[in-house]
């Protein structure tokens, strides 16, 4: 037993009890027997002893008593043919149940024992609930998918995109369930036209499995579409298990079009599921996820046709102003040539007038000059006298430079008539040179045969050397 987490233990009647020792807190001693303890202090020691032994345990049985109190919590008694055992589902633990409880619903929990220490109550702290018979199922749950996982098949890095505007859709399910229905409504929605091939298939029972992997692999043999959904509605676990099997995981592993999963509600997972390019929390998420919105597409076509209407507004606008402006400036070429002549003409009878205007005032001017001009020449000049000494003067000093000019010149005449060469030549001189030679004034540049040429003061004479002296 225990008490604060220290054991408490009871002495055998043979033994005697202590009395020169203190007690544990919380007990008194007997006369003759062994402490005596509180409830409180045994129930609680129970519910640890009982809590710490067997821990976490599935139990099994049928729900009964049902009561859902107002804060959430949910209590009901689980039983079987021999025995029953009072249980408590906290709320924050019966938001997670995936079915409704109801009375006579066969289970499984997985729960804490205890005891209600108020009022002694041995009872089941529930964490989980579960159908009866799932654990198994999920027992093979977990071991395929850990030996798929192993072989690369829930690999995300395999996985590929979904085309983004598919020329066709594919479905694998049941032609009878409310999922197929679902599906094309929502497809049929989103892009009307795109055309959707149902490949019908059992989707729970005997032969689901191999159905749904022949529909696959059929799909990828008629190559038909460009993705392929896998789906049916919610469901039990046993009612979802086809998607579980192997030879599905496998088929749709294989499969060269890309498979989006939707396989009952959001939180069902099964390993078609995990093995599928893309999981779609349901079959109406699938839909959702393979085909693009019409209506989005739409809407963002007229809003980029608005900004085109827009943008064309403002340049039809900034054209039609610019072809106003050049429209102004624009005159047909008669009416130019026309605007022309009239401006030439008017130009021409401008100038003629500015002409006239300008002969009448330089004839007006020289009118004035002539008239002052005469009256001017009428009258003596203050200056005359100057002038004429002046003139006087000028004459004078011109003769006298004159002279002076006129007989320095005769004396360079005289001076060059000494110097040139034909004076000296009527003298009696003579210029000897050799026959097409230089001048020659030195005798012993001579050799007797050498041919001379002697230029004299009238005429020339050719002589040949027969002798020289020096």
């Amino acid at each position: 037993m225990l008490y604060n987490g220290n054991p408490v233990v009871s002495r055998p009647p043979s033994q005697p009890a202590r009395h020169d020792t203190g007690m544990t807190p919380g007990t008194s001693a007997g006369r003759d027997g062994p402490p005596v303890l509180p409830v409180s202090l045994l129930v609680s020691s129970a519910r640890l002893i009982l809590e710490r032994q067997l821990g976490v345990v599935w139990v099994g049985g049928e729900v009964s008593n049902l009561y859902r109190a107002p804060s959430g919590h949910v209590y009901f008694t689980l039983k079987d043919e021999t025995a029953q055992v009072k249980c408590t589902l906290w709320r924050s633990k019966a938001q997670l149940v995936a079915f409704p409880l109801a009375d006579g619903l066969a289970v499984e929990v997985r729960a804490t024992p205890s005891i209600y220490e108020q009022k002694g109550e041995f009872q089941l702290n529930v964490d989980a609930v579960r159908h009866a018979g799932l654990g198994a199922l999920y027992e093979r749950f977990l071991r395929l998918k850990s030996a798929l996982e192993a072989q690369g098949l829930l690999d995300e890095a395999r996985k590929r995109p979904l085309p983004r505007f598919p020329r066709g859709v594919g479905i694998v399910t049941s032609p009878r369930g409310a999922a197929v229905r679902d599906v094309l409504a929502t497809l049929h929605r989103r892009w009307p036209a795109l055309p959707v091939i149902v490949y019908p298939a059992l989707v729970q029972g005997d032969g689901a499995a191999r159905d749904i992997a022949e529909a696959i692999a059929t799909a990828n043999r008629r190559a038909e579409v460009d993705v392929l959904i896998v789906c049916r509605g919610g469901g039990s676990l046993e009612d979802l298990w086809a998607f579980n099997e192997e030879s599905v995981a496998r088929a749709v592993h294989g499969s060269a079009l890309p498979i989006v999963s939707g396989v009952g509600h959001e939180t069902d997972v099964t390993i078609c599921d995990l093995v599928a390019d893309v999981r779609a929390a349901t079959p109406t998420a699938a839909a959702t996820l393979v085909v693009p919105d019409i209506a989005e597409y739409r809407h963002r076509a007229g809003q980029l046709a608005r900004r085109l209407a827009r943008a064309a507004d403002h340049a039809l606008a900034r054209r039609a102003q610019s072809l106003d402006g050049v429209a102004r400036r624009l005159v047909h070429p008669a009416a130019r040539l026309e605007a022309q002549r009239a401006r030439l003409s008017d130009l021409a009878v401008r100038l003629a007038r500015g002409a006239t205007r300008a002969v009448r005032e330089r004839e007006t001017a020289l009118s004035a000059c002539r008239v002052r001009l005469l009256r001017e020449l009428r009258a003596p000049l203050p200056q005359r006298p100057v002038v004429a000494a002046l003139r006087d003067a000028l004459v004078r000093a011109g003769r006298d430079r004159l002279r002076r000019d006129t007989s320095r010149v005769e004396s360079l005449g005289r001076n060059l008539a000494h110097l040139d060469p034909e004076r000296v030549l009527e003298r009696g001189y003579a210029i000897v040179a050799r026959q097409g030679g230089p001048v020659v004034t030195d005798a012993a540049r001579l050799a007797p045969g050498d041919a001379l040429s002697i230029t004299l003061a009238r005429g020339a004479a050719e002589a040949t050397v027969t002798r020289t002296r020096k």
